[in-house]
């Protein structure tokens, strides 16, 4: 059945408005989804599927309530406004609460049509170079799906955002195995344009870093403890970079400012990172749109130049509760500049440490200090690479770490949400 979202979307709003609110915002999606799945090893399902959502937001004296749901029909936009008018009594006052007004924005961008051939033929693609380069790698889990989302947003303000997305996305996940030996679990995956591979220039199982990743759990299989304790460096993957930059990024957002922990709070203007350091959003990324989550337009900017912090990001929400300017950003999409040294070259530099593809660091302490396992990881001593780590943790602090960044790839990893290089840091306690 076809469903027109602006109008589901106008009649939500128009229910709100007579429910009593004094400010909504009104969210309708539609996502459509292919995909070809493995398992084992093999081939094992074709599905697509179709969601729908609807989110409503109201105001009323202060007072916020939010509900979502997946029925569109009126009887059901009727019901949500009547339960969110119900629930709104319970919610605390906050003068900080409101919805975007005067925000506009059409836009369409990507590949809107699955073509189950290009999926299945990146799943061949994904199969045959396996048995043919790591045959002793075990594909748990694996896809390659297409995507495409509509949305319409509307508020009270007069706020109208319109979007429509086609990409195409894949993941795997697995181990490696010998004998009674196994690797632990490792992922990779992201989104793209396509997946075909004379397309893209490039083979399907070269995008994302699949093809190191399943090369490296092959050479993970038998592991060694590290023994004694020393100071070194590590060589973070894109992977593990991602850590360490998301970090940042909540620490530039609303919980870490409005709670009053965030150690960049009154650091605009001031060097927080090391000057290899060039941090911008990426909103025209495969599956991202240049839309807050606050139905704010999101236009382009560049958090960190050569290690200066430009910015916080507080939603409205956030502006309102601290007095910081508002800096609306989409949920995803950034890149760090390339740098000037090849990877090879900065492994060769590092007398000891590590190559670290996942930091199990849970949630570092406020101040950024962090101990944590480094898993996946590999031995570094004298420039060369050596055996896979069993057991191996760091410890630092986070905050340190991107100020004492020695080197960046010249080589990058894009995974849609995220274009990244390898990053060497010194001065991590390993034990």
């Amino acid at each position: 059945m076809q469903i027109d979202l602006t109008g589901t979307a106008e009649r939500a709003l128009s229910l709100m408005h007579e429910q009593g609110f004094e400010h909504a915002q009104v969210s309708v999606s539609r996502q459509r989804r292919s995909e070809v799945c493995v398992a084992h090893n093999q081939p094992s399902l074709l599905r697509s599927n179709e969601t729908l959502k609807l989110q409503l937001v109201g105001l009323l004296d202060g007072r916020r309530g939010v509900t979502e749901g997946s029925e569109l029909d009126d009887a059901s936009l009727l019901a949500g406004a009547q339960g969110l008018w119900r629930s709104v009594a319970a919610a605390p006052q906050d003068a900080a609460n409101a919805v975007s007004a005067g925000q506009h924005a059409n836009i369409a961008r990507g590949p809107l049509e699955a073509e189950v051939a290009i999926l299945s033929g990146a799943m061949s693609e994904l199969l045959a170079w396996r048995e043919a380069e790591t045959p002793s790698m075990m594909v748990e889990e694996a896809l390659a799906a297409h995507n495409h989302v509509e949305s319409r947003t509307l508020t009270s303000g007069g706020s109208e955002l319109f979007c429509e997305l086609g990409w195409f996305d894949a993941a795997v996940f697995g181990l490696a195995r010998d004998g009674a030996h196994s690797s632990s679990f490792n992922y990779a995956g992201g989104a793209c344009e396509t997946l075909d591979g004379s397309q893209m220039g490039i083979p399907f199982v070269q995008r994302f870093g699949i093809d190191r990743l399943m090369r490296s759990l092959t050479h993970q299989v038998r592991t060694q403890v590290l023994g004694e304790r020393f100071v070194g460096s590590v060589v973070l993957t894109p992977r593990a970079a991602a850590d360490l930059l998301g970090w940042m990024l909540g620490q530039l957002s609303d919980q870490a400012l409005i709670d009053g922990s965030s150690v960049y709070r009154h650091r605009v203007g001031e060097v927080v990172a090391a000057p290899l350091l060039t941090l911008r959003s990426r909103f025209e990324a495969p599956g991202v749109a240049g839309l807050s989550a606050d139905a704010f337009v999101a236009p382009p900017v560049e958090l960190l130049s050569a290690g200066r912090l430009n910015c916080l990001t507080p939603s409205l929400y956030g502006s309102r509760k601290t007095g910081l300017p508002h800096v609306p950003v989409a949920a995803q999409g950034w890149e760090v500049v390339a740098g000037p040294t090849a990877l090879d070259r900065m492994i060769a530099d590092v007398p000891r440490g590590a190559l670290v593809d996942r930091l199990s660091m849970g949630r570092p302490a406020a101040n950024g200090d962090f101990s944590g396992v480094i898993k996946n990881s590999f031995a570094l001593q004298s420039g060369q690479v050596g055996t896979a780590l069993a057991e191996t943790m760091i410890s630092g602090n986070v905050a340190q770490m991107l100020r004492d960044v020695q080197a960046v790839s010249a080589e990058r990893i894009d995974t849609g949400a995220w274009v990244l290089p390898w990053l060497r840091v010194d001065a991590l306690h390993f034990s």
